[in-house]
């Protein structure tokens, strides 16, 4: 079942790149007592997730977090040295928390995965975003196939 509009986000994990390695973050901690913007792209490095939808957030991180967003998050179904990579070529420092869903697990959870075998990529997460106070999900957007316009950094801002 797909996650909607006044859900509590799932249990899952996550992981991200810290200076000490590979760490695991429980949804718990990424989305307990503060409001988080997730969004999910296909795939790192491909077209519109990098030229676009990554760059959009970096871009927009202040004025998001002057509207009251306490961490910006990017997932994808790929490995957390390849969303390290991204993130490191997409100078995102420490606007973008740059989050390995390796298996498509958390997607799943969601209800968001995507089935992207025909395009030679297996199983991957839809393009979307969610904005989530405190574990419980305010707004949801997500894409239709091979679109982007509701998931990214500007209509979201426009939300808030």
């Amino acid at each position: 079942m797909t996650i909607k509009v006044g859900d509590k986000l799932p249990a899952g994990t996550l992981t991200h790149m810290t200076k000490d390695g590979p760490q695991k973050i429980s949804a718990g901690q990424l989305f307990g007592g503060k409001k988080v913007v997730v969004f999910s792209v296909p795939g790192a490095f491909t077209p519109t997730c990098d030229a676009k939808h990554l760059p959009g957030f970096v871009q927009h991180a202040d004025e998001l977090k002057a509207k009251g967003v306490d961490t910006i998050a990017c997932m994808a179904v790929n490995d957390v040295f390849v969303m390290n990579a991204w993130g490191k070529h997409s100078n995102v420092g420490e606007k973008v928390l740059m989050l390995a869903d390796g298996n498509g697990e958390y997607s799943k959870a969601l209800g968001l995965e995507l089935d992207a075998t025909g395009f030679g990529m297996g199983m991957r997460g839809k393009r979307f975003a969610i904005v989530a106070d405190d574990g419980v999900v305010s707004h949801l957007f997500v894409e239709g196939p091979g679109e982007f316009k509701v998931s990214s950094a500007e209509h979201v801002l426009g939300q808030l």
